[in-house]
């Protein structure tokens, strides 16, 4: 079957998610006639669940040292080109109400059904051309063109941008497919695993800890010499909330996690200065000054502290220090794909270009997003990573 002239494109990005709609528009703009094709049944899917519906959808801090790559100096060229004041101009220009959550951390007012409304809108008036439910069958390079075999017939075009996301989430329809483009093209994809995602844990451990689903509290997470500051949420499956979820991209299974319960706290100070000025205080009574009353309690229990703290030599309080400041867990592994809210791994990006996220091997094809082997800590920097890939490889396509 050929490609008639309704069907030749300047440019086919295949996904349209963040990255995908973000480089439309922007290569629209450069007069290029586009196309982006995908096959769930409507644009953003991702975009619309994220960050509680709100989509947390940019960080104010946002540097190369909040992203993991094998090739970590990649990521610095887009970034710097497409800065967050750069997409936080675009939302006010839309007249998107917005609100910095953590430092840094903007969300949308209402809905992220707002960020979906303006990328559309952005693709409107620049002249690209969205076609969802529609399946890639085969793609294949002929003189200098790419020929896009899909559900709704042949496309060609000059440039091809793959923009369909990693393994996260299969339920909203992610699927290796960017993967299998690169290594037909003669790519390496490096090997991937789910990260940002929430920890389960050993029976043992699980059932002590089920009847604190849903209780919260700061912590200090360490692992492989990395360590973030945030809440911890216990769930009735194990570990979550914006700490387990950090430093689950630097956990590899059979790792311990050590947790610091009260981070804020000189405990062993504490615990010695509470002896001397009140010996017949408890340690459950330490604990549930500085943490939620369940947790408390709950963890008491399953250290079987008791009696007074006149009773306790100056070796045991350092042991409680020591458990409370260095609580090791050793995760059972994670929830893996499915709720994980991005994929570590992907395209090497030793064979992309910095600048314009072009294969150097295939000049017309790019790489751009999560398929990529570039992963954005939690709070808005993945997104921050779709907007600046995307405007990299649309702006040069």
């Amino acid at each position: 079957m050929t490609a008639s002239s309704s069907n030749q494109y300047d440019v086919v990005i295949i996904g349209a998610g963040a990255a995908g709609l973000m480089c439309a528009a922007t290569a629209g703009y450069r007069g290029r006639k586009v196309l982006v094709i995908d096959h769930a049944n409507k644009p953003g899917k991702k975009i619309l669940m994220s960050g509680g519906g709100r989509c947390n959808f940019t960080n104010l801090n946002s540097t190369a040292a909040n992203f993991l790559s094998d090739n970590p100096r990649f990521c610095i060229s887009a970034l710097k080109r497409y800065t967050p004041q750069h997409f936080l101009d675009l939302v006010e220009r839309h007249g998107i109400e917005h609100e910095e959550k953590a430092a840094g951390q903007l969300f949308c007012k209402d809905s992220a059904k707002d960020i979906v409304a303006m990328l559309l809108t952005e693709c409107e008036w620049a002249g690209a051309e969205i076609r969802m439910k529609t399946n890639v069958k085969s793609i294949a390079q002929s003189y200098g063109s790419y020929r896009v075999n899909t559900s709704s017939g042949t496309l060609a075009c000059t440039s091809l941008i793959i923009a369909c996301g990693g393994l996260s989430i299969p339920t909203m329809g992610a699927t290796g497919f960017g993967y299998e483009v690169a290594r037909q093209f003669g790519l390496d994809v490096l090997p991937t695993r789910a990260g940002l995602v929430p920890f389960t844990l050993h029976p043992e451990l699980k059932q002590q800890l089920a009847p604190l689903s849903g209780v919260s509290c700061p912590v200090d997470a360490a692992c492989n010499n990395h360590n973030f500051r945030e809440p911890m949420l216990v769930t009735h499956r194990g570990l979550s909330g914006p700490s387990m979820l950090q430093i689950s991209s630097f956990w590899q299974p059979g790792d311990p996690l050590t947790i610091n319960l009260l981070p804020d706290r000189n405990i062993l100070e504490d615990l010695l200065a509470l002896r001397k000025q009140r010996p017949q205080s408890t340690i459950a009574q330490y604990l549930a000054l500085h943490l939620p009353k369940r947790f408390a309690q709950a963890f008491n229990e399953i250290h079987g502290w008791s009696g007074p703290l006149q009773g306790y030599k100056n070796s045991d309080l350092e042991q409680v220090s020591e458990t409370l400041g260095q609580w090791t867990v050793k995760p059972a592994g994670t929830e893996g794909y499915r709720t994980a809210e991005v994929t570590l791994g992907g395209v090497d990006t030793r064979q992309l270009s910095s600048k314009t996220m072009a294969a150097l091997e295939h000049p017309n094809l790019y790489f751009i997003g999560e398929v990529v082997d570039v992963t954005g800590h939690l709070g808005g920097h993945n997104f921050q990573w779709a907007w600046a890939s995307g405007v990299a490889a649309g702006s040069a396509a």
